[in-house]
């Protein structure tokens, strides 16, 4: 696990790649990734740089940054590692079709957010094949 479960240490990993991506200072190569997700959405760059501590519901109608950022994490782990198969070459096809590889991301985590509360919902592991014919569908 890349994170961990503790929501304020994943927060500060967030803050302290972007720190130091601000000023330029080395970083590992997740601390890289990271700062890449951040630096592609400057609508949450005061998130990162404000309260890690703040929470961020439905119900206040405010969208959660981290929770967004990370959905790109993860989608991005997936297609370098073709897991599930034949992701990576859904994010290519999808990305030569929106001239946007950014732009495929949103809408690949889109099915990944459902697959994932779908799975929440049910108790149990997240449907692959589901999540496969939600991308396939993009």
């Amino acid at each position: 696990m890349i994170f961990g479960q503790d929501r304020s240490e994943l927060r500060k990993m967030y803050a302290d790649a972007w720190h130091k991506h601000c000023v330029q200072m080395p970083m590992s190569p997740l601390e890289a990734q990271i700062a890449a997700v951040v630096a592609a959405h400057p609508e949450y760059h005061a998130a990162v740089r404000g309260d890690l501590e703040a929470d961020f519901t439905v119900a206040g109608g405010v969208a959660n940054p981290f929770l967004h950022m990370g959905l790109h994490m993860s989608i991005r782990e997936q297609v370098a590692v073709d897991r599930p198969a034949g992701i990576s070459s859904i994010f290519v096809q999808l990305s030569a079709r929106l001239a946007d590889a950014h732009a495929a991301e949103h809408r690949m985590l889109d099915c990944l957010a459902e697959t994932l509360w779908e799975a929440q919902r049910r108790q149990g592991p997240p449907d692959e094949a589901a999540y496969l014919e939600r991308l396939r569908a993009l």
